[in-house]
This record gives structure tokens, sequence and C-alpha cells, in this order.
């Protein structure tokens, strides 16, 4: 019995179920005590870069610290044991059998991209949102996997309770209850949700080429493990090698370059070799622990996997250009970005670009759905940023669930009360369409959704031809830009009411 092997899948399971699981469970109201940025203070990419880019210390950080510290103890354990999209890799893997053969020069692109990540860090640029693991798959589950499994399960379930009548019956009994649960978040729809689905369908087609090519050769964050890895306490020992390669062969990452010598660095710890080796005679310990010192291979380190000075060379001049490259983003962008509405309590345009890492938890928590990623209104600087679409969704009074998902405090953490009175921007009635003021008919739909207590959309009278008519009008200093009044306007297509995001207020 494979113990070790058995015992690594289902620590992948099970690390898979409780991402997906945290994800699908936050809703408004909040319902459990694990928010979706759980996993993102394990990421030592995320929460390390991010607090160099804004010069601050994120809360959580500690948790990454401690993954660098298991890291140095153990190696690269994170892409073999915890790594959820590691596990889907894995999963897509066994689709194809036979294993490419894999091309060990490009396992430097990865150091590049993470160099290129460190550079932009310690200028004041975040770029880690592009391809760090738990951000892509973060994605993934909540803009994709959610809605789409909500709106195919309930729609079948819809689908077969009418076409065999089974209302009253405990299959519908059934069904009621999921839409009290799993069923019932409303997330039914994501603009631009199938760029972030053909991402990471890329990444998992990249396993095609050969097993775990996305680990090996583009991961920053297997970079960053790999790094610390290499001077890892845990090896593996052979005592007695038969020469029959079994090991390479089934290597997942590649690591092992003969029998005896591997790339301590790229090891996952997937326990494959200890099992393929036909003298049953690989094993992992710590030096202390080995067994028989003096019979046993020290297995060395291969050079293949590092980086060559030719390769340190190029990193080097490429990295000069990235601080104006992004700069000059941001220079670019910066009238965009005032057109959109950003969540309750933002930071700054130029500092949320920066510490937003495009996760979607956001996007996901939100209630009304309203939260949709950007594709290229801001240019390409603010990419799957969240934006409200009040016509979608309007931002919740009572709700301050964004800020409380957001890993990295691109949207502030407030309380219910502070949040109340934080302004996404101000709306604005356009007379010329308004059906009170252009037709002179009766119409307080804004007036009565506006949720603040005082009314920041009144009612002032005018007689017109005997009749009296209520036409409203905004309070500036009152109104907070939540959205109801241009979701909730009946004027179609273009709302007679519209929340200004100018007016709103950053941080």
């Amino acid at each position: 019995m494979k113990l070790l092997v058995s015992i690594r899948r289902f620590s992948q399971v099970f690390f898979l179920l409780l991402f997906v699981y945290i994800l699908w469970s936050t809703a408004y109201p909040l319902k459990g005590k694990l928010l979706p940025d759980t996993f993102f203070k394990a990421d030592t990419l995320v929460m390390t870069f991010t607090a160099v880019s804004e010069r601050v210390i994120l809360p959580g950080i500690g948790i990454a610290v401690a993954m660098l510290l298991l890291t140095l103890l153990l190696g690269r354990f994170f892409y073999g044991w915890i790594c959820p999209l590691g596990t889907m890799i894995d999963i897509a893997g066994q689709i194809r059998k036979k294993r490419g053969k894999a091309v060990h020069s490009l396992r430097f692109f990865k150091f590049i991209i993470l160099a290129c990540m460190a550079v932009l860090a310690f200028i004041g640029i975040q770029a880690v949102w592009i391809f760090d693991p738990i951000v892509v798959m973060t994605r993934f589950v909540a803009l994709n996997l959610i809605p789409f499994t909500t709106w195919a399960v309930t729609n079948s379930m819809i689908f077969i309770t009418k076409t065999f009548d089974l209302f009253g019956t405990d299959f519908y009994e059934i069904f009621r209850t999921l839409r009290q649960s799993l069923l019932g978040v409303k997330v039914y729809h994501f603009s631009n949700a199938m760029h972030i689905f053909y991402f990471f369908l890329f990444v998992l087609v990249t396993t095609f080429a050969y097993t775990r090519f996305w680990c090996r050769n583009i991961c920053p964050l297997g970079a960053l493990y790999a790094v610390i890895a290499k001077f890892s306490l845990l090896r593996r020992y052979v005592i007695k090698c038969a020469g029959c390669k079994r090991c390479i062969s089934f290597c997942r990452m590649g690591a092992i370059t003969n029998g005896v010598n591997y790339i301590k660095e790229e090891c996952v710890l997937c326990m494959d070799c200890v099992y393929d080796c036909l003298s049953n005679e690989t094993y992992f310990a710590f030096p202390f622990l080995r067994k028989k010192p003096e019979h046993v291979k020290l297995i060395t380190e291969d050079k293949t996997g590092g980086v060559t000075r030719r390769q340190f060379l190029m990193l080097l001049g490429t990295s000069v250009f990235l601080p104006v490259f992004g700069k000059l983003g941001y220079a670019l962008n910066r009238n965009l970005s005032s057109s959109i509405i950003r969540p309750p309590a933002a930071q700054k345009e130029e500092k949320f670009l920066n510490s937003c890492v495009r996760c979607g938890n956001c996007m996901k928590v939100c209630p009304t759905n309203g939260l949709q990623p950007v594709m290229m209104e801001t240019g390409l600087q603010g990419i799957w940023t969240p934006k409200l679409v009040p016509e979608i969704g309007y931002c919740e009074y009572n709700c301050n669930l964004c800020g409380q998902s957001c890993p990295t405090g691109a949207i502030t953490r407030l309380t219910i009360d502070s949040k109340r009175g934080v302004k996404l921007g101000c709306a604005e009635i356009n007379k010329k369409t308004c059906i009170a003021w252009a037709n002179n008919d009766q119409c307080i739909v804004c007036e009565e959704h506006c949720p603040v207590p005082a009314k920041a959309i009144k009612l002032m009278t005018e007689n017109i031809g005997g009749k009296k008519v209520l036409k409203p009008y905004v309070v500036e200093d009152l109104c907070i830009g939540c959205g109801i009044c241009q979701n909730k306007c009946p004027v179609s297509p273009v709302r007679a009411i519209r929340v200004n995001p100018v007016f709103a207020d950053r941080k």
C-alpha cells in the first residue's frame, strides 16, 4: 500500500474541497467564520509582495512567514500537498496518461517572472495577480465554477420538478433546502467571466505538454518556494539504485535527473519515487534521522534547474524597463478609471490598482451581484478589478462583505455603521429623461428605494395645470452613491438617474 501517496492525495482533496467550501459558503449575511481570504494568508507571494509594494504590514502576514519557515524545513511541500491549483493540474494530468518529455531549460522562466514581480514590488507596483496560483484558482471558483454550478443545478432541478410534477415530494423539499443554502448564492451573472475561464483553462491545458508544466516553468509562487526549498532540511536518500530509471520517468516535476541525483528545489514531495523504486531503497528524511549514513548515497544537487549567467543578465536587462512601463500604464489609465464605480471604501485609484490582486472575492460575496470584473474600461492596468454596475445590482446598505473578504486591503475593512456613511459617488438626475421631470407624470421610485434614513433623494411639489406632481432631486451631502436608485429606475435602456463616481470617498 502506498501509504504516503494516499495521505498526500487525501491532503490534496481535503484542501481543494476546503478551498471551494470557504468560497461557496461565504455569503450575505455572513454565515461562517472562515472568510474567502483564508487561503491568501498562507500565500507568501501575495502577502509579501503586496506588503512590499504598499510599504505596509498586512494582517495575517505572519501565516505567510510561517509557510516560508515550513518550506525551509520540509521543502516545496505546498505544491504537492496543499495548493488547490496544483491539485486541479494533477487531475487534468490524469486524462493524458502518456507523459511528454519535459524541456528542463524552460524552468528558469518562473524565476524570471518572480524576479520581475520583485522588481515591480520594490518600486511600488504589485503584479502578482497575473500568475499567482491561489489568485488564479480563486477567480475561477468564484466567477466561473460557483455561478455555473448554481445555475445548472437549479435549472435542472426546476425542470425535473415541473416535468414529473414533483411538487410536495421529498425531491422538492430537498430542492427547497438547497435553494436556502448552497443554491441560494446569487451569482448568476459576471461580465467577462469567459476570459477568466479561458485563462484557467490555459493553465490546465499546459499539462498536456508534460506533467505540471505550469508548476515547473511559470508559477512565481513555486519559484519563491523553490528558492527557499533549496536549503530545506528534508532530503531524499537512495541507499541502492537499481538503475531502472522508473523514478525519472514518473517524477511529475522532472526533479530526478538520474537514480541518485535530484533537484531538491523542484521536488514537491509527492512521494511517488519512494514507491516507484524497484529496490525499495528510496526514502525522505532529515539528515539526523537518515539510515546508515556511511552507506547512504547523499543526493547531490543537480544544476540543470538553475539560472545561468546569460539568463541572469537577460533578466537584469529586462527588469530595467519595468518601472518605465509600470508608471506609464498608471499615467494612461488615470482618466479612464474615473468613469467607473469602485466598491465602497476602495483605496485611491493608483493604490487600489496596486494592491488589488483580482481574486474575485469581493465580486462573489456581493449579495446583489452588482460587483463585476473590469475588462478594458480602465486599460490593461485595471483588468479584472471590481466595479459596481448598478443596472445589475446595487451596493447593499447593510453589507460590508467586500471589505471583509479582500485579502490585501485594497477595499478597506469597515464596520457596518462606518460603511453606511461611505460615498461611492453621487446620484445625478437627468431631467430630460426622468418621468417626473420630462413627462410631468408621477414617479417616485428612486425616493422610495433610497436607503439613507434621512433620504438623500427628496421630493418637491410642482403644480402643473392644476395637477400636483412630485419631482425628485438629490441632496448631494446625504447621497452615498449606492446605486439602488439607478437599479430601480423604470426608464430604459438608459436610466434617468445615474451615479457619478467622481464624488466617491477614496482612502
